[in-house]
């Protein structure tokens, strides 16, 4: 059954088209993903779903008794009220339903036991239990614990922009709609969170959701379907995001055969046009009218995506000393006598020349801080932080701050106020010395665009624009808070691609395990109470290494009523989506593990070696340990997974 219909959905800003067209159905119950680039109108689309934008042309059905709520980027609360509050609105319905029940009762207590107000009575307690029974009201404490909203009784307008984004989010769950539009939720919640907030949409949200995210693991485990506007069009596509792969590389292959065939139509007609028709038959005129028409068409191009590894951006070479932490503890707070807050005790950690070290935990544990530490904003309790002599670091913040609203893109990449004016000047990458305006094209900027001022765009264009400005820095040590926060993915996939071929180190702090599973050779996991903890191998080789998963905030459940014994759970069997797409790729992994033994076997085999550089055959000795750990860790983790996808079968 459709909760809701899109036919023919078209909106322009000014002479810029973002799409035509557009129809889409989707019905109770279902989840499906929506890509594509930054700036194609995705969030454009969700508003004119929500009834939030009128489109210019096109209507939006939705079914009668359906409810829609939309999670924004940039959720507008009333600064005044507290999470609490908030959320509750979320139960408004039920909150009303329970205090008329009481109102009534109290006028039946009072004596004026009518048969009417016995069966108002009656059918408000109806209500109440049609809307999830009496004791509904912990649940909105419940879903911002879960969210890692701990102070549910401050006021929002003290809180920071993540915090009221979890807080909007957790007063969508909590009233569960018959579809949630969601955009990029998964922004600003920690990995664990995530993990929570993809089972919770999977096995326990009874609505129909869709939501923009550029989470792959995300899109893999909830969405049965999955949409793409690419062109100013909308393409579907079955499944989640590895099905969507597939899928668009056969649409593409289709694509690129239909033009082969058109432009070899071309040549046809145009050399029968050059010959020049007998006679002017009315057959003779379709022709010219048809080859007119075809000559005329205008054959889809796929806009350029971003591509860093071609630009040729590259590292300064670094000392033999890049970043160390010696025995660091990092502590927050401490102001009017209060007692500080330690984040980090103790940490001793040595960066090497290719580290690309992704630092997870949850959100305030103090992976934010432990960068300001290395730029020095941040003076450790005891212990120390050592940049190499030759280390050049720089920045990119979660919070784009680095960016001034009021220049233009090109001012800002550029640095220089009045830019346009004065000349935007040159860049060097690598090798390559490019016109600044030539530099900035390649993400995704085009000259015109580039005279936008940075405030107007969106958060994908803000951080693509803070991303083109970080990586002209030729520094040698890339610190990336939260770098994937609004990027689409084929921005992220271009970063991936630059940073596994970095020569430099980098310190990322993320919560999307994608990225992480495919650029971080070491996780610094905030494991509570100052607990830093270095572990080998990317997120998948972290989370089968990890004690447990985090309990800190209980999972959300309606409460079980007294008369209904709490069910036991049952052991558990088989694997989830994520473990088996986990598993699917571990024996690669092992693989990889093993290579890697192997080539470092040979060159501590080498003779040459101890004589030429004795410290680097300690070093690889080093090395040696760590990779056959990861071959032994990944090992047991193949064997524990597939005997438990063995036991269910």
């Amino acid at each position: 059954m459709p909760v809701l219909s899109a036919r023919n959905i078209t909106k322009a800003y000014g002479a810029e088209k973002l799409f035509a067209g557009i129809s889409l159905t989707i019905t109770r119950k279902e989840r499906v993903g929506l890509l594509g680039i930054n700036g194609t109108g995705k969030s454009t689309l969700l508003r004119i779903l929500a009834g939030i934008e009128r489109p210019d042309e096109g209507v939006v059905d939705v079914r009668r008794d359906a409810t829609i709520l939309y999670l924004a980027q940039e959720p507008e609360l009333d600064a005044t009220k507290t999470p609490r509050e908030i959320v509750l609105e979320g139960l408004k319905a039920w909150s009303e339903a329970t205090a008329r029940h009481a109102a009534v009762s109290a006028r039946i207590e009072a004596g004026e036991a009518s048969p009417e107000l016995l069966a108002e009575q009656s059918a408000l307690g109806d209500e109440v239990e049609h809307l999830g029974g009496w004791d509904r009201g912990h649940v909105a404490e419940d879903m911002l614990g879960r969210l890692g909203v701990v102070e549910v009784n401050r006021p929002v307008g003290t809180m920071s922009g993540g915090e009221k984004r979890r807080v909007a989010l957790a007063r969508v769950l909590v009233a569960r709609p018959s579809l949630a539009i969601l955009d990029e939720p998964t922004n600003h919640l920690d990995a664990d969170t995530i993990e929570w907030l993809e089972e919770y949409l999977t096995t326990q949200y009874e609505g129909a959701v869709l939501l923009v995210t550029h989470d792959r693991y995300v899109l893999d485990a909830v969405c049965d379907r999955t949409l793409e506007i690419d062109r100013g069009a909308l393409y579907e596509y079955s499944g989640g995001y590895g099905d969507y792969l597939e899928q668009k590389a056969e649409r593409l292959a289709h694509e690129e055969r239909a033009e082969d065939n058109r432009q070899n139509l071309i040549r046809r007609e145009k050399a029968w046009l050059m010959r020049g028709a007998r006679a002017r038959s009315t057959k003779q005129k379709a022709r010219i009218q048809r080859a007119e028409a075809v000559i005329a068409a205008d054959p889809l191009k796929a806009k350029a995506a971003v591509d860093l590894v071609g630009l040729g951006i590259t590292a300064s070479r670094t000392g033999n000393t890049i970043l160390d932490f010696l025995d660091v503890t990092l502590a927050v707070g401490g102001e009017s006598g209060a007692t500080k807050k330690t984040l980090v005790d103790h940490l001793t950690m040595h960066l090497v020349s290719g580290d690309r070290i992704g630092i997870i935990g949850p959100n305030g544990a103090g992976k934010t801080s432990l960068l300001r530490a290395v730029t020095g904003e941040l003076l450790p309790e005891s212990g120390k932080v050592v940049l190499g002599n030759k280390t050049r670091i720089t920045l990119f913040d979660q919070a784009r701050a680095a960016l001034i609203d009021d220049w233009t893109i090109l001012e800002n990449v550029a640095e220089l106020e009045g830019a346009e004016r004065r000349g935007a000047g040159y860049v060097t990458i690598g090798e390559r010395t490019m016109e600044m305006r030539t530099y900035i094209e390649q993400f995704q900027f085009e000259g015109s665009k580039q005279r936008q001022k940075v405030g107007s765009l969106s958060g994908g264009e803000r951080a693509r624009v803070a991303l083109a400005k970080v990586l002209k820095s030729g520094a040698n040590l890339l610190m990336l808070d939260e770098p994937t926060n609004d990027l689409d993915i084929a921005t992220l996939s271009a970063l991936e691609d630059l940073l596994v071929d970095w020569p430099g180190s980098a310190l990322i702090v993320s919560h999307d395990r994608s990225f992480l599973d495919r650029v971080a050779t070491r996780i610094l996991a905030f494991e509570g109470g100052g607990r830093a903890v270095p572990y080998a191998g990317n997120y998948s080789t972290y989370r089968s290494l990890r004690p447990s998963k985090p309990t800190a905030a209980a999972p959300v459940a309606e409460k079980p009523r007294a008369s209904t014994p709490p069910k036991e759970k049952a052991p558990r069997t088989g694997l989830t989506r994520a473990e088996q797409k986990e598993l699917d790729g571990l024996l690669d992994r092992v693989g990889d593990a093993e290579s890697a033994v192997a080539a470092i076997e040979a060159r501590l085999a080498d003779p040459a070696l101890y004589a030429k550089n004795a410290a680097e055959a300690g070093r690889l000795k080093n090395e040696l340990a760590d990779a056959q750990t990861l071959v032994a860790t990944l090992t047991a983790r193949w064997e524990e997974l597939e005997a438990r996808r063995e036991s269910k079968a």
